[in-house]
């Protein structure tokens, strides 16, 4: 074997344990998500006084938190590497689950929302693990590491949801307290599968890319193409954060036990990342456009089942369709944007989205509380409706507009 076959092979083994390693660490620290995202409503209820119109915003705090992370986040990886990064990250959420838990014995709904803020921030960490796979392994694996890790998204999708149902009431009488205490062994053990990452020096390097064939801002954001996408990636995230963040409330509102809503989240978040192994592939056969549709007919799907009734299992279909919606929809619009730029253009194109997107969707958790307190599950139901209609407006008007498919 020549040394650079040796070098070659190498390469590949330490993509691959990379690989695993980040996808075991997503299904330890990324159970924090579903934890907050699946208790975060009701805890807030029960802090609340009579008026509960804001029962939503400890979750509006978790996606805020994502929001604001991100770029810290990404700065952080860049100056300690993606171990020491990741690993601060762990702390950051540990943080978050104590602020949390504490918030619960005081009781203080604001401290509390402000405890699921900074578990949003460890979160924004867990969300560059993927890239961290694909930035460390060979070409032909990127793909399978990026899969690799997605899978860990859905063994989260299983033991988040189980943490909730079996520490619930373990500090009882403050409900809700044990399930955010768990954050930190959760997070601890994060850390551990974390320390052994052994990441290439060139992973870390800093690429610098001309920025003379870079355009303007307001050029790139002003294109039938990017317009487009935006208004899915927007729409499909946005009504997922809408009706998921009701839906707790809505069972618990119904006479259903906890445990269903709890387990009706899981259900939701193994739809969202399940499909990710094939949607890919789905997107590079029938172009994005064609999957993003096929996302929002899903939505539409969503939304009738929930309105047909208020039986167990026309909830979770109704979680599962939003699940599966959100992955077509979000994946295949996210593959039209990053087509809309160039390589000198990714940084700034990407933060004015993602700035858009999540400020989008923190407004929607939010909105979902005041919409179910005045309006009820079905009206949380009716919006899905018109903001699908305005996704499919404007991919109508990207084809009449005569853009290429992506």
């Amino acid at each position: 074997m020549t040394t650079a076959t040796a070098a070659v092979a190498e390469t590949g083994r330490e993509g691959r344990r990379t690989a695993v390693l980040l996808a075991a660490a997503q299904a330890i620290v990324g159970s924090a998500a579903p934890i907050a995202i699946s208790l975060g409503a009701l805890a807030g209820q029960y802090l609340l006084g009579p008026d509960k119109s804001l029962a939503t915003a400890p979750v509006t705090g978790f996606n805020i938190g994502v929001a604001l992370g991100a770029l810290p986040a990404a700065a952080i990886i860049r100056r300690l590497g993606h171990r020491g990064g990741f690993m601060t990250g762990t702390i950051v959420t540990a943080l978050g689950g104590l602020v949390a838990t504490l918030a619960l014995f005081q009781p203080s709904f604001w401290l509390f929302a402000f405890g699921l803020c900074v578990i949003g921030v460890g979160g924004a960490f867990v969300q560059q693990f993927r890239f961290a796979a694909a930035d460390n392994a060979p070409p032909e694996f990127k793909a399978r590491a990026i899969a690799f890790v997605l899978a860990g998204g859905i063994i989260t999708a299983i033991l988040g949801p189980q943490i909730v149902i079996y520490t619930r009431e373990l500090l009882a009488p403050v409900m809700f307290a044990g399930s955010f205490a768990s954050i930190l062994p959760l997070a601890a053990v994060g850390a551990l599968i974390l320390s052994f990452l052994r990441v290439s020096a060139h992973a870390n390097a800093v690429t610098e890319v001309a920025a003379s064939d870079a355009r303007p801002l307001i050029e790139i954001v002003t294109q039938p193409r990017f317009v487009a996408a935006l208004f899915c990636t927007v729409g499909s995230y946005a009504l997922m954060s809408f009706v998921m963040t009701g839906a707790p409330l809505a069972m618990v509102g119904c006479g259903l036990s906890e445990d269903n809503a709890t387990l009706g989240i899981s259900w939701h978040v193994m739809a969202m990342f399940g499909p990710s192994f094939f949607t890919g592939t789905l997107i590079h056969r029938f172009g994005a456009e064609r999957i993003v549709a096929t996302g929002l007919v899903l939505l539409i799907g969503c939304g009738a089942v929930a309105l047909s009734g208020l039986a167990l299992w026309q909830f979770w279909t109704a979680l599962i369709l939003l699940g599966l919606g959100w992955n077509f929809g979000f994946i295949g619009a996210t593959a039209m944007v990053a087509a809309s730029y160039r390589p000198s253009e990714k940084s700034k194109v990407q933060g004015f989205h993602d700035f858009v997107l999540f400020g989008s969707v923190a407004f929607a958790s939010l909105m979902s509380g005041a919409i179910y307190n005045a309006w009820g599950w079905a009206m949380l139901n009716w919006i899905v409706f018109p903001v699908v209609l305005l996704c499919f407006v404007a991919l109508g008007t990207l084809k009449l507009a005569g853009a290429p498919k992506f």
